[in-house]
């Protein structure tokens, strides 16, 4: 199973750091700007620095399509190689699809069959009929929005029913579903001390935590709160890696950023035991 390798791809690494591919055409470096397909060149040497440092890579679907068929392409060129020469690093499309159930059958293929995803994010507002199409395929993943770092999020996550605010209620609906066993959850690293309480709902589970740097999440609290005895957390950096430098050598600049980001997670892993 996939959660099996990503296991050990935490221990073997000393890290949980998932890198997102944010890329977005006008920051890219201009000595990429004539070459044929600068998303992918891009994206392939960002992975090529940072893979000794990472565990998943995490493709934001939006900053593909916005380019038409060739950002579709340059995803598809993006995961052959990830596929390819990095199978052992978890992948995640960040898609936050949801739909009824024969649509969200489409989008689980479109993702898991023919991007060959290991996971896809999912918004869980239409219930357990537009996820459980998700959670048919063994091995792959959807990852559930619960509790986001959005200003939005105060519309409806935060809700109180019933005596406790509506994500929680989301989290243990979620878990009476078929195939729950292969739900992870996104939480925003901006909600790190909600991480207790998340913790005692579902205790076992794969959290994907994004936040952490450019939009002002603390890794120390998000470990501190989040950990669970097997690790148990993925935390995304997007910008804070991709964009460090505007130079010639972003990708060098990068690979030192995770590297320093892959330092101070090993730091709270041998904290917890885990390594």
């Amino acid at each position: 199973m996939m959660q099996s390798v990503l296991l050990q791809q935490i221990k073997s690494k000393n890290s949980f750091l998932c890198v997102g591919l944010d890329v977005d055409q006008d920051r890219i470096p201009s000595d990429l700007k004539d070459e044929q397909d600068a998303i992918f060149t891009f994206c392939k040497r960002i992975i090529e620095a940072t893979a000794p440092y990472c565990v998943a890579y995490k493709p934001n679907i939006a900053f593909f399509e916005a380019y038409g068929l060739e950002g579709w392409k340059s995803l598809e060129k993006v995961m052959d190689f990830l596929n390819q020469h990095y199978p052992e690093i978890f992948t995640i499309a960040d898609a936050k699809r949801a739909d009824i159930g024969n649509t969200s059958k489409r989008y689980a293929k479109a993702y898991f069959e023919k991007l060959e995803f290991d996971s896809v994010t999912i918004a869980p507002y239409m219930g357990k009929d537009s996820v459980e199409p998700f959670l048919e395929y063994k091995g792959k993943y959807a990852i559930l929005l619960a509790l986001t770092s959005n200003e939005g999020a105060l519309d409806f996550q935060l809700l109180n029913a019933e005596g406790k605010p509506l994500y929680e209620q989301v989290i243990e609906q979620s878990k009476k579903w078929k195939n729950s066993d292969r739900l992870m959850y996104v939480v925003g690293a901006t909600k790190a001390k909600a991480l207790q309480k998340i913790r005692t709902l579902i205790p076992d589970s794969f959290l994907l935590i994004p936040g952490v740097g450019a939009q002002g999440g603390s890794l120390e609290e998000v470990a501190v709160n989040g950990l669970n005895d097997t690790c148990g957390l993925l935390v995304n950096s997007s910008r804070g890696i991709l964009y460090a430098s505007s130079g010639s050598d972003f990708d060098q600049v990068a690979g030192n950023v995770a590297e320093e980001l892959q330092e101070q997670m090993a730091f709270h892993l041998r904290q917890k035991g885990i390594i």
